[in-house]
């Protein structure tokens, strides 16, 4: 994505909002019930913007965001703790991603050009974070991190030398490489993916990988079956251009999927601005209602079959029949969005705004 896109995506696109629901409570919402859903803030503090997103459990998360922040929570949000690097020459970087373990493990990305693009780990809380990659390359520009476990996880770059570029940790974030480029198909003149909310990266069950692209018309899909070492890449149904395509892919189980976006520079625009799948992403429909504008985040939720959140700067949706169709619930500006398998989901955005799903 060039400098200039950039830009126009941090001043475009808007916050979010964090979220909880019990796992007692996380049953199949009907799309009668839809109105139940609300967000409660928690008070973070700070005016930062938390792209990032890493709840972890009802009780505990971590977000991080503009100006080198990075904060933690052990009590639900009731207080949240900074936690951010100190020493480490990061006081200017943006964590648009991170991924936590739990209350004492976490990893962060920061964004941009050259060597702008960094990760860091902690294993005592935030108390000490060391870097453990900076990219050297300059045309590389790093957007997401997803973890299939504690200990493997990828790192996703816009493409280089025309592919886009991975690279890999298999000690928990301590250590990365280069994953060989020979598997990954070429990019398109003009693609790349969207730093929005962490999640133009995502791993599934069994080794499966997605990477969701934009720039081109439609927005393409990347899907790995061994951990990122070979991919195929299809169109998707959603809707591409110079500040359009998909943002967020997320899947249930091995066939459910669904992929959200849309185009920044039209926050309410809602024609082909979502899909699903149910084979796997073999193949993907549009949705036959659209959430209500460009979405940046996405997440299932958890203890559910068929109950999918989208977020993004013009509101909140629900789909309770596995993104066929959505409803409106918020219309609040939110960028990120993640459930935890205690069935708490939170979101989180620009104004330091963080909170728990309520309904």
């Amino acid at each position: 994505m060039t400098t200039v896109t950039r830009i126009v995506l941090v001043a475009a696109t808007a916050a979010a909002l964090m979220t909880t629901s019990s796992a007692a409570g996380a049953r199949e919402v009907s799309s009668h019930d839809t109105a139940a859903y609300s967000w409660k803030a928690t008070p973070t503090g700070t005016t930062e913007r938390f792209r990032g997103l890493a709840p972890v459990s009802q009780d505990v998360a971590w977000v991080s965001g503009t100006n080198g922040t990075v904060l933690r929570t052990t009590d639900g949000g009731a207080t949240w703790t900074d936690v951010r690097p100190h020493g480490l020459d990061t006081e200017a970087l943006q964590f648009r991603d991170i991924e936590a373990f739990d209350a004492q493990r976490a990893v962060i990305l920061s964004i941009g050009e050259g060597d702008d693009s960094r990760i860091l780990v902690t294993d005592d809380g935030g108390a000490t974070w060391a870097e453990s990659f900076r990219n050297m390359e300059p045309t590389a520009f790093y957007d997401c991190i997803a973890f299939s476990s504690p200990q493997r996880g990828l790192a996703m770059s816009d493409p280089v030398d025309g592919r886009f570029r991975l690279a890999e940790t298999s000690d928990g974030g301590h250590s990365w490489s280069l994953v060989d480029p020979s598997g990954m198909p070429d990019a398109l003149p003009g693609e790349f993916g969207f730093a929005a909310s962490g999640t133009c990266l995502s791993t599934g069950v069994g080794g499966r990988t997605y990477l969701a692209s934009g720039g081109v018309d439609p927005g393409r899909l990347f899907t790995s079956t061994d951990h990122g070492r070979t991919w195929t890449v299809a169109d998707s149904p959603v809707a591409g251009g110079p500040s359009a395509g998909i943002f967020s892919v997320s899947f249930r189980d091995a066939r459910r999927g669904v992929m959200v976006g849309g185009d920044f520079a039209t926050p309410t625009g809602s024609v082909d601005n979502a899909a699903w799948t149910d084979d796997g992403g073999v193949t993907w429909s549009r949705s036959t209602t659209n959430p209500s504008g460009y979405r940046s985040g996405s997440a299932w939720v958890s203890g559910t079959a068929r109950t999918v959140l989208a977020v993004g700067p013009s509101g909140s949706d629900v789909s309770a029949d596995g993104g066929r169709s959505w409803s409106t619930f918020d219309g609040g500006s939110f960028d990120s969005v993640e459930c935890t398998d205690d069935g708490a989901c939170w979101a989180s955005g620009e104004q330091g705004r963080v909170a728990l799903l309520t309904r």
